[in-house]
């Protein structure tokens, strides 16, 4: 099977999707961010220097899933219907799960998957200062689906 980021004389292309349908997409991904029990703690109480890590997180995740086609070089630039980017704080980790849709001709896992990732990252920048032994770990695709079930509310 013939890689499709690779022309004929083994450059690398852009996929062309331009005969596929507009069809609803939906993708979710994950990532988690290890952290000591005493930045948790500052995290809850909103006692971290920098700010709100959590809102600042979600929205960093929003706006760089909105981005995704500038920073990833091949992926294309989609109209995006809806990112949502939540975080869950646990005893020594806070969880990121980020949803994006569109009505597109290509997927959008790599929008869902930005979203987590720069999240991620945002927290690690907001608790570096706190936490030299923060980890970023297991940014995943969870799901990804089209179709007319695709761009419905979870």
């Amino acid at each position: 099977m013939p890689l499709s980021h690779v022309d004929d004389e083994g450059r690398a292309r852009q996929v062309d999707v331009s005969g596929k349908p507009e069809v609803p997409r939906r993708a979710a991904a994950f990532a988690r961010v290890r952290l000591a029990p005493e930045t948790v703690r500052l995290i809850r109480e909103n006692q971290m220097r920098k700010g709100d890590v959590l809102a600042v997180a979600q929205i960093a995740g929003i706006a760089a899933a909105k981005r995704t086609a500038e920073l990833i070089p091949l992926c294309h630039n989609i109209p995006i219907d809806r990112v949502d980017v939540r975080c869950t704080v646990l005893q020594d980790a806070v969880e990121i799960r980020s949803e994006a849709v569109c009505t597109a001709r290509t997927g959008i896992e790599m929008e869902a998957l930005t979203a987590a990732a720069v999240a991620a990252l945002t927290i690690y920048d907001m608790c570096k200062a706190v936490d030299k032994g923060m980890v970023i770990e297991e940014i995943r695709l969870l799901e990804k689906s089209k179709g007319p079930a695709a761009g419905s509310e979870p």
